[in-house]
């Protein structure tokens, strides 16, 4: 465990990282038509993406806590399989969207203690929106967050004038499912027809990146299923806030939490709830 001054000064550390790879995402996006390079595992990468893992990565190196980063290098299990406390990040969430120009892309970093997300950090730089959550004190949402390529909040301005998570206080009706705008699968529509059995008036919405997890925390969204590959890097963060705004993240079964730092860094199928959605 850490303490209520350790995550005093941790939160802060995450969410100045976030406004200032926030600054450099921004940065690309506005150019006319940034460059895509493929990955070795097909997926796509930008400048962007690069940039803001070098920023994390040097303004948390300040902590002396080790960083797990889609963006790093390939580490080993056996260099991390011990690890308490680390970093877990990943730069630019939503690099496909990011390349179509909607916006709908974030910054996640999370503080992981005994193998769970304790501190979560999303940020959604275009839309000026910053989530972040501390494992005793709750969820919480800013508005109108700019990116800073020089960010040094303290933890008292972080939490001036911030909105608790859920903002709402009943179920959404109709009921909202959100899937993803990108990595939908012939299973995915299968367990949104079954729902639809269920709540036959259900909306459905497409939407990129982690900020499916946050608009569940908000309560603006009800459900969100997935059913194609994720990495820990990918829910962690987004996992810590909706926990603490009394969501839930399963397994697709339902009733298994998600299990983090493991050998294979891939999650199992999942569904997000609202607090709401019982």
């Amino acid at each position: 465990m850490i303490t209520k001054e350790q995550k005093e000064y941790l939160l802060p550390k995450a969410y100045n990282a976030a406004l200032r790879a926030g600054a450099a995402i921004l940065e690309v996006y506005e150019q006319d038509a940034p460059e895509v390079y493929i990955k070795s595992d097909n997926t796509p990468i930008t400048e962007a993406d690069r940039r803001a893992h070098t920023i994390i990565k040097e303004y948390l190196g300040q902590t002396r806590i080790p960083l797990l980063s889609e963006e790093g290098r390939e580490m080993l299990y056996a260099e991390r399989k011990d690890w308490d406390l680390f970093w877990m990040v990943d730069p630019l969430d939503g690099t496909k969207e990011f390349i179509k120009g909607n916006g709908e892309f974030t910054i996640n970093i999370a503080l992981m203690v005994d193998y769970r997300p304790c501190i979560g950090v999303v940020y959604v730089p275009y839309k000026k929106l910053m989530y972040f959550s501390d494992c005793d004190l709750g969820a919480f949402r800013a508005t109108g967050v700019t990116a800073n390529s020089e960010a040094e909040q303290t933890y008292e301005e972080i939490i001036r004038g911030i909105d608790i998570l859920p903002l709402t206080e009943r179920r959404n009706d109709p009921l909202m499912i959100a899937v993803s705008r990108s990595h939908n699968t012939d299973e995915t529509l299968q367990h949104i027809e079954k729902m639809k059995k269920k709540h036959p008036d259900a909306v459905v919405i497409e939407q990129g990146s982690s900020y499916k997890f946050c608009l569940i925390a908000e309560g603006t969204i009800d459900y969100y299923v997935r059913t194609s590959d994720t990495y820990e890097w990918d829910t962690a963060a987004g996992e810590a806030i909706l926990s603490q705004a009394g969501g839930k993240v399963r397994t697709l079964s339902g009733k298994h939490r998600l299990k983090y730092n493991k050998e294979s860094l891939i999650n199992p199928h999942f569904l997000c709830r609202s607090k709401w959605f019982k």
